[in-house]
């Protein structure tokens, strides 16, 4: 046989798919791409939108195309930037130390310890609470007066107490700690979940050679580790970045804007002022410095897959 004639009787006897069977698949992939298109990307082309007009509420007059006249405006509005540098300090001051508890939550929960089970229920408990009650709860625990964390100064003869929400000096780091809290309960299951994937022989054959627990984690448990631990990092990153509610039932961006971050100002600006186009800009600027960390996290990705 043939070259020619073997490449024909192989062609005729494969299977060509049956017609309309993509459009078969398009039916199975609408169900879960209409909710994304609809309350996800289409709000988000309407706002890009929106921040090229001078979109105001209450006006009688139509809305006006003006260009980039908002970023022009926002280029220079140091209330914006100061607030886009608390946004950044906050996500940073949160995320960090969020991870390194949470890493140590996890190597503890990963033990072969008595009530296990009931250590790892409890804690995910702040994972399970909606924002507004952690920051409920929060603001009784800050209260001046009537909060428990003065009255333990004040037994324990540590000092007499003060308001942490109000201080200037105190109001950034103390909703810090709250988002802190918050946020370890979803890092420490996603840091767990990867502890439990790592196999249990690699450290075993570590010990016999005589490594010690930190060698065992730099060697083994890391690297095993760590893309779930840059994956989980960036997410919080970005999320912390974009908070919202925690911060606004806490402190509402004061005392003198000193919590105030970047979606609280645009917030206000679209909300209480009435500049939704002005607003509208405020959240391009966020979606492109987003954009721009995931990008340097999946380059960072593609490039240790490449290593790989």
């Amino acid at each position: 046989m043939t070259s020619a004639t073997a490449t024909a009787t192989a062609r005729s006897g494969r299977k060509r798919p049956a017609r309309g069977a993509g459009h078969g698949a398009w039916f199975l992939v609408l169900p879960a791409l209409i909710p994304i298109l609809v309350l996800s990307v289409g709000p988000l082309l309407y706002g890009i939108a929106l921040a090229f007009t001078d979109a105001q509420s209450g006006r009688t007059e139509p809305t006006r195309w003006i260009g980039t006249l908002n970023f022009q405006d926002l280029l220079h509005d140091t209330l914006f930037w100061d607030s886009f540098r608390i946004g950044l300090v906050w996500a940073v001051g949160v995320t960090v130390p969020q991870f390194a508890l949470a890493l140590g939550l996890a190597l503890l929960l990963d033990q072969n310890l008595r009530f296990r089970w009931l250590a790892r229920a409890l804690a995910i408990i702040p994972w399970a609470m909606p924002e507004v009650v952690v920051g409920i709860m929060w603001r009784l625990v800050y209260h001046a007066d009537a909060g428990i964390l003065n009255e333990t100064l004040r037994d324990t003869g540590l000092g007499d107490g003060r308001d942490w929400l109000t201080g200037l000096a105190t109001a950034l780091p103390a909703v810090i700690v709250v988002g802190i809290w918050a946020g370890m309960p979803q890092t420490t299951v996603a840091l767990l979940a990867g502890l439990q994937n790592t196999p249990h022989e690699l450290h075993e054959a570590a010990a016999l050679d005589g490594a010690g627990a930190w060698r065992r984690f730099r060697t083994v448990t890391w690297p095993a580790l760590r893309p779930v631990a840059l994956a989980i990092t960036a997410l919080n990153f970005i999320w912390n970045f974009n908070s919202f509610a925690l911060v606004y039932v806490l402190t509402s961006g004061g005392p003198g804007g000193r919590t105030r971050l970047p979606m609280l100002f645009a917030y206000e600006e679209a909300f209480r002022y009435g500049q939704f186009g002005y607003a509208a800009a405020m959240g391009c600027v966020m979606v492109a410095v987003i954009s721009v960390i995931l990008a340097f996290h999946l380059v960072g990705r593609l490039r240790e897959g490449d290593d790989g």
